[in-house]
């Protein structure tokens, strides 16, 4: 296990639009600050970006609401018009209260506002996730691979998520690609000796929270290179961090 790990924050990318080459403006950015993309990096992109450029937009001037989404903005305060755009990016409602809403999207997330956001984009839209993160998170690693030839990196798309019993908000990973998304102890001893159970940690939402320590949230930094990390290659998938429903207590 690597024992220093470093975490580097690609500056300077442009406004992403809609068919933006992702891994072009990346690379571009990341040369322009005097670093390459090396053998083993870890590069985590932030949601919006790749929503941006895969045109997973919606003006809001153009949506009409249902009469479902009309009750809610009357229980909510919500705009219904948003609250249509959030019911079409959900598979169901977990919870409603004070209005917060919190959603199992058609990914499995759960999260608020079915990752609907209204940030960083401007312009009466707003952003949904994409469609198959694990997808676009491999369209990256693969642009970025053919570009810089014989090296091999991961991707982790990262998203902004709160937390049930905690206060404040973590980046959690919603796409990987080539890596497992977890490290598994189960079977192993401790220095005590005793068996390890049930410990598995989700070390891709560990780099993506780590990475937006250089990201932020105002900072237009939305692309950073983990590097040193040892992390086990695969294929890889941020489904895998989904609890199945049947193991989950909480829903």
């Amino acid at each position: 296990m690597a024992l220093q790990v470093q975490i580097i924050g690609v500056a300077g990318m442009p406004e992403v639009r809609p068919g933006d080459d992702l891994a072009a403006l990346i690379l571009e950015a990341a040369r322009g600050q005097g670093v390459d993309i090396e053998d083993g990096d870890v590069l985590v992109v932030t949601q919006k970006i790749v929503s941006k450029a895969e045109g997973r937009l919606v003006d809001l001037r153009q949506v009409e609401p249902s009469a479902r989404a009309q009750e809610l903005a009357a229980q909510t305060g919500k705009d219904a018009r948003l609250l249509e755009v959030i019911l079409g990016e959900s598979r169901r409602i977990v919870r409603q209260e004070r209005g917060v809403i919190i959603c199992e999207t058609k990914h499995g997330f759960v999260c608020a506002n079915a990752g609907v956001d209204t940030s960083n984009v401007g312009g009466g839209m707003v952003s949904l996730l994409p469609e198959n993160p694990d997808e676009s998170a491999e369209r990256i690693r693969a642009a970025v691979q053919e570009r810089r030839a014989g090296i091999s990196v991961a991707v982790i798309i990262s998203d902004t998520f709160g937390r049930p019993w905690r206060e404040g908000h973590t980046n959690v990973a919603i796409g990987v690609a080539g890596m497992s998304p977890t490290r598994d102890y189960v079977g192993q001893s401790d220095p005590h000796g005793y068996v390890l159970r049930v410990s598995t940690m989700a070390v891709a939402d560990e780099l993506a929270a780590a990475a937006e320590l250089v990201m932020g949230k105002l900072s237009r930094v939305p692309v950073a290179i983990v590097r040193g990390f040892d992390y086990q290659r695969a294929e890889g998938s941020a489904r895998q961090l989904i609890r199945p429903e049947e193991r989950d207590l909480f829903r």
